[in-house]
């Protein structure tokens, strides 16, 4: 669905349904309200949005398995991000509940069977993962889960989910995503106000690590060597130059192929990734490099997560805009440059050291962020993006090729 018209529908819906939630949940408490358990032993992770997103709450999910080993762990996600939760392997498959958001017709159907999942399976509690999303706060009112954990406004104007967590805990855009929600599994049982005082974490998380079946990783760069001859031989640099649901999140098309064209003429092969509908955009930048041979449109080629971190094991570099793959990449050995701008590296950035962030720190940057649903003020041009300059980014692209291992370039060939 239209990104703008999930904006509206969860305002103008989703404050008079967390209104009256508030409402039901303070009236009823003492009729309906079931116990809660301690330790929890059923706890549901509502955490739909994008699936780089799932890579940064890995340590969460390693902190629940920590604290409570005897509870089952619950996950509700948009189905579009199931692969990569599957490839995670932090959940049990069949306690995954999945909303499809391609139409408004199977969000609704799959919203009325969640309900019913969630009350059947007699949850303990649930952590709302998103920032102020009201969809993922309703949900978690209607869970029946006597204890409820997400992010609170506290005294800030505006972004009103209402006043039914259990144990509400403040957004801090001062500290990294990862940790905020890590804050998240530490508040279930804590007994401060506000929840996040009990710890402090300033250390760095290392990303979960991809392990590929056995042969799996040699047998897709023979194919894709079968498919692509030309790039058989040769350094591999990957780019993703969509923005995704967010175009104001890419840099520049030019800059990319300013990037692309130096390459090239380096020796280097370039591999255009993306979705199946980033097949023109990405036509469009080897068409502009001239329609060299050793420049290849792979958007659309992989066919799952799986697939494309595999891919991964065989480029020295990949080049991209904030989002899911720079996040996917830091699982796998290969370096990688971000750019970030309208979001920033210190809630978003892997902590992968072989991944480096492009940021320049604009007065306005960064823009998307929780107090606006993500709704930019940008009139679209974007600065924050343009003015890192495609002679820098070459400049670390060719030291970063230099330093990495070599791994797929000759022994696949």
């Amino acid at each position: 669905m239209d990104i703008r018209f999930q904006r509206s529908v969860d305002r103008w819906a989703g404050i008079p349904a967390c209104a009256a939630l508030s409402l039901w949940h303070r009236g009823a408490r003492s009729l309906f309200r079931r116990k809660a358990t301690h330790p929890p032993k059923r706890i549901l992770v509502i955490l739909l949005s994008e699936m780089g997103s799932l890579v940064l709450a890995e340590p969460m999910f390693r902190r629940l398995q920590e604290r409570f080993p005897a509870a089952e762990i619950h996950m509700m996600l948009f189905a579009r991000n199931r692969q990569l939760l599957d490839l995670l392997g932090v959940v049990k498959k069949e306690n995954v509940i999945a909303i499809r958001d391609d139409s408004l017709t199977h969000l609704l159907f799959d919203l009325a069977k969640s309900f019913w999942r969630m009350r059947r399976a007699k949850l303990d509690a649930v952590v709302d993962c998103e920032l102020f999303s009201r969809i993922s706060a309703i949900l978690s009112g209607i869970s029946g889960a006597p204890r409820r954990v997400g992010f609170h406004r506290h005294t800030q104007e505006g972004l009103y989910r209402g006043s039914f967590m259990t144990s509400p805990v403040p957004y801090n855009p001062y500290r990294h995503l990862s940790h905020q929600l890590v804050t998240l599994a530490d508040a279930l049982e804590s007994g401060a106000v506000p929840r996040s005082k009990d710890g402090s974490l300033a250390a760095a998380f290392s990303p979960p690590i991809f392990h590929p079946a056995p042969g799996e990783v040699e047998n897709e760069i023979a194919q894709l060597h079968r498919d692509h001859p030309t790039l058989s031989g040769k350094t591999l640099v990957l780019l993703y130059p969509s923005g995704g649901l967010l175009p104001i999140r890419a840099w520049p098309l030019q800059h990319y192929v300013e990037v692309a064209a130096q390459l090239l003429k380096d020796g280097h092969a370039i591999g255009v990734i993306g979705m199946p509908d980033d097949r023109s955009l990405a036509e469009q930048l080897r068409f502009a490099c001239g329609e060299n041979s050793n420049c290849v449109n792979l958007a659309g080629y992989t066919r799952s997560v799986r697939h494309l971190m595999s891919l991964f094991h065989r480029a020295s570099l990949l080049i991209t805009n904030d989002g899911g793959p720079g996040q996917f990449a830091a699982m796998t050995p290969m370096p990688n440059i971000v750019f970030f701008g309208p979001e920033t590296p210190a809630l978003y950035a892997s902590w992968s050291p072989h991944s480096h962030a492009f940021y320049s720190h604009l007065p306005c940057s960064p823009c998307l962020t929780a107090y606006n649903h993500r709704n930019s003020p940008c009139d679209g041009d974007n600065q924050c993006l343009k003015r890192i300059l495609p002679a820098e980014v070459l400049a670390k692209a060719r030291e970063m090729i230099a330093s990495a291992s070599p791994v797929g370039v000759h022994s696949h060939a």
